[in-house]
């Protein structure tokens, strides 16, 4: 059967039988999980074998928002608690010792995610925050510097591969300008093309090479005065596959957003003649999952390569690792720091 270029949700820590038969019907390509879905170890991995008996498919991508801080779906009481991303660019020691410790939280992390069945994070934020800029990025990101940011993001990113689990760098090409939260409204971006390229295309462009890459719903003036990034094709095309030399696949950030505007249907069509790979709906919702459908095609010639070339980087075994002892060193590094 087919795969739709699609990634959805389901609404609750059990597959519901409509739920099921939807999925069994479009075929997406993969699934995301969020708090409402989980509840204890045991319980998310039978969600995620029983989404994946869906598609028929052993390795479909299962993917969760576990950054640290604010965004961190798996936490107490069975999983530990990670800082946010802008703590590792505080620790003092030195570039090495900052490296170390976002890499090391970055594998522990794969861990959890590896021992459920997780394959995808959506993980690292390379956004660079300026003045005046809503927080929704806040210190969510790395630091307020590409370099910065660039070689956290770097080291996330490599720890979550070691760990058997596929890296997301976002939001390409950068949300750390926008003054709006885009889950609401709509960022609009009036800086030059120039000062975009020196400072928030360069984080991504530094991770041209990551398998996968989740768009912003932010509109740039210099680059595409009418639409959003997410159906651009100006900014999909122009600046993450030509300019940054992204190869990898393209998702859209979620579609329920209010950033984008149109019905369901409409903004996954945009999306995907924009040239996104996939699109990505997440609340759950049957009837806005079935609009979604609506507008989604089959994954097919050049974003079915790219898919398939993002998960044969999963590594067919993690790099050897010890938890007690990565965990004392993670520790003993964010001593006096966090929490």
């Amino acid at each position: 059967m087919s795969v739709s270029a699609a990634i959805y949700g389901c609404e609750g820590p059990e597959l519901s039988v409509p739920e099921a038969a939807f999925f069994r019907d479009v075929q997406p390509w993969g699934f995301i999980l969020f708090a409402r879905n989980i509840q204890s170890p045991d319980q998310v991995r039978r969600l995620i074998e029983a989404l994946r008996a869906t598609v028929g498919r052993d390795n479909a991508p299962v993917l969760i928002d576990q950054e640290g801080g604010r965004v961190q779906r798996f936490g107490p009481p069975h999983w530990r608690r990670y800082p946010p991303g802008g703590v590792f660019g505080r620790l003092s020691g030195g570039a090495e010792i900052q490296r170390e410790a976002a890499r090391l939280g970055a594998r522990l992390m794969a861990d959890d995610l590896f021992r459920l069945g997780v394959n995808v994070d959506c993980a690292p934020v390379l956004d660079v925050p300026q003045p005046g800029a809503h927080d929704i990025i806040g210190d969510r990101a790395y630091g307020v510097t590409p370099e910065t940011v660039s070689r956290l993001g770097r080291a996330v990113a490599e720890g979550l591969i070691a760990g058997g689990v596929l890296p997301v760098i976002k939001h390409i090409p950068g949300h750390g300008r926008a003054a709006a939260d885009s889950h609401f409204d709509l960022p609009v971006v009036e800086t030059s093309a120039e000062s975009l390229e020196a400072i928030d295309f360069a984080p991504f462009e530094a991770l041209s090479d990551m398998p996968l890459a989740m768009t912003a719903h932010v509109l740039y003036r210099a680059l595409d005065p009418r639409r959003p990034a997410t159906t651009s094709r100006a900014v999909i095309e122009g600046v993450l596959r030509r300019r940054l030399g992204f190869s990898g696949l393209v998702m859209s950030d979620d579609l329920s957003m209010q950033a984008l505007s149109g019905t369901l249907t409409e903004r996954a069509r945009r999306s995907l003649s924009a040239g996104c790979d996939v699109v990505l709906h997440c609340n759950g919702d049957m009837a806005e999952m079935k609009a979604v459908a609506a507008g989604v095609r089959t994954l097919s010639g050049k974003a079915a390569r790219r898919a398939e070339a993002a998960l044969a980087r999963i590594p067919r075994r993690p790099e050897p690792f010890d938890r007690a002892e990565a965990e004392a060193r993670f520790e003993a590094l964010l001593a006096g720091v966090w929490p």
